[in-house]
């Protein structure tokens, strides 16, 4: 059989490691055929839940490493013992042109750090970003970076705005994405010097987009952009902030329908309308943070995630693969680069 699209999966990756990993590859197959998976684990631990997947079975081949990276190790550690660890032979698939793209739900740092340096940078990328996608009044929005560079100058913030555009426009069908820089105001004065100095780039330049201008925080849930742009330390902070408004005020609804029986009748008879809500904001279903600018599709699941987030963590690399992101990226990151306004504004 001819496989459009092959994955190699790190099946000792997070929490619950194969028992999570493999019905969420069975389950994202069932929705994608033509899909290969190479699966790289402890053959004790796959083989027999792999076994209850005869469908996945037929189109995976496991690859046998008892040895997995710490999500405790820190990612330089992690790097200099990561030699036949699951993690590091899935990345390594990719590099050997043997799959498309990789999955892992292992130690974010040390999978930033081996990916970048086993897969490198795409042509004219100066560092990858984290990205994920948000949901919105107004369809959902993409946000990077989300923690992998801290600081960030205004090449690279243009950069992303690349990233992110290409990715609204080929994985969500976006024709124009309206692309945003996250500030402290809208005002052309405010912020740092960086994103002033991008938002100056990104107004004179052409890209598979429009920009917007600076945005705000609130923004981001709103949908005023379809993608949204910042370093790594704002972006994680939003991440972990939004992640938290969502906990809280599950807790509080949870304790509101509990604390009388008449509001416990409420929930019963408002069940149908809560639920419908819970599936628009299901975090699962965003779960998958994708590592845009390397020269290979890498998507990071979260480290808790069940067999439902995993499944979306690994629909997403098939789509990044399906709709040939990295080469619509490098096709739009030399034609900004062959830009007059581009070089007269960045100086190179």
């Amino acid at each position: 059989m001819t496989y459009k699209q092959i994955i190699a999966l790190d099946a000792m990756g997070g929490d619950f490691g194969p028992s999570v990993i493999i019905p969420a590859a069975a389950a994202a197959l069932a929705r994608s055929d033509k899909t290969k998976f190479l699966i790289f684990g402890d053959e004790k631990m796959v083989s027999p839940i792999l076994d209850q997947y005869e469908d996945l079975k037929q189109h995976a081949e496991l690859r046998h490493t008892d040895k997995a990276i710490s999500s405790k190790e820190k990612p330089s550690a992690a790097l200099r013992n990561s030699k036949g660890s699951s993690m590091r032979m899935a990345i390594e698939a990719v590099k050997d042109g043997e799959a498309h793209g990789v999955v892992s739900a292992g130690n974010t740092g040390a999978l930033m750090v081996m990916a970048k340096l086993i897969l490198k940078c795409l042509p004219g990328i100066a560092r990858p970003a984290i990205a994920s996608v948000f949901p919105a009044e107004k369809g959902k929005t993409v946000m990077l970076d989300l923690g992998a560079n801290l600081t960030c100058n205004a090449e690279v913030l243009t950069q992303f705005a690349v990233l992110g555009a290409v990715y609204a426009r080929v994985v969500q069908g976006i024709p124009s994405p309206k692309v945003g820089l996250l500030n402290v105001g809208t005002e052309e004065m405010k912020g740092h010097d960086e994103v002033r100095e991008a938002a100056e780039i990104l107004s004179q330049v052409e890209f598979p987009g429009s920009y917007y201008g600076f945005i705000e925080g609130n923004d981001i849930t709103k949908g005023t952009v379809d993608v949204v742009v910042t370093d790594g330390f704002t972006g994680n902070v939003a991440l972990k902030t939004a992640e938290g408004v969502g906990k809280l005020s599950k807790m509080y609804l949870t304790d509101a329908f509990k604390s009388s029986p008449l509001a416990m009748l409420g929930y019963m008879l408002s069940k149908k309308a809560i639920d419908a809500m819970k599936e628009k904001v299901d975090p699962r279903k965003y779960n998958g943070g994708m590592f845009l600018g390397l020269n290979g599709v890498c998507v990071k699941s979260h480290g808790g995630s069940d067999d439902v987030a995993t499944e979306s963590a690994i629909l997403i690399a098939i789509d990044l693969v399906k709709n040939g992101f990295n080469d619509r990226v490098s096709a739009e990151i030399e034609d900004l680069m062959e830009q007059e306004t581009f070089i007269s504004v960045v100086g190179v």
